[in-house]
């Protein structure tokens, strides 16, 4: 029975103690509010990044004119393999061919022009990949560099990315995109063409 008791008062001691360590709901953390003093935070508008720094703008159109010259090529196939398709039925249905075997040859070469476009499709679809990847390497490259040195002034904490509505609150003080735009546009050298 003492032994019960005794269990009792421990179990009711611990409780009492475990209770009073631990925070009201409306009571911060003493390490969460030192850790909130001080912390300097901007984030940059990648929408307006992407539309108004000059070498996203021009890779945009090297890569919309690779990507319409890949779609004009492919067009341009599909429309004579349709051809070699319509003629080869239609020189079926009127019994144009001498013979079977020259039927089956012109039913294979239009099945390899087939494949081919197929390969053409899925080579000019992958150059197009590697290239976008390439401009996105790039563009965070230019990106980092650019932050490096301009926040070895201005000594920010954290240096956020916002795209869409990732943050869903943010006050216009905490926004350096158009610094950022100015800077690299200012450091942007473009590549010079080729004669």
């Amino acid at each position: 029975m003492k032994k019960n008791i005794f269990c009792a008062l421990a179990i009711a001691a611990l409780m009492v103690s475990c209770n009073n360590a631990s925070p009201k709901m409306d009571e911060k953390p003493v390490e969460a509010e030192a850790a909130n003093t001080g912390l300097k935070i901007a984030f940059v508008e990648v929408d307006s990044l992407m539309t108004q720094y000059t070498f996203a703008k021009d890779y945009s159109v090297t890569l919309e004119k690779k990507s319409n010259n890949a779609r004009n090529t492919l067009t341009q196939k599909t429309n004579q393999l349709q051809a070699a398709v319509n003629n080869f039925q239609q020189k079926l249905n009127n019994n144009g061919f001498q013979s079977r075997e020259q039927a089956a040859s012109v039913q294979a070469a239009i099945e390899r022009q087939q494949r081919d476009l197929q390969e053409l499709q899925a080579r000019l679809e992958s150059e197009l990949a590697k290239e976008t990847q390439e401009f996105n390497v790039a563009l965070r490259d230019s990106l980092n560099n650019f932050l490096d040195a301009y926040n070895a002034d201005k000594h920010y904490d954290i240096i956020l990315s916002k795209a869409g509505d990732n943050i869903l609150m943010a006050s216009k003080k905490f926004d350096i995109t158009q610094d950022i735009i100015n800077g690299l546009n200012k450091r942007y050298k473009p590549a010079t063409k080729k004669k």
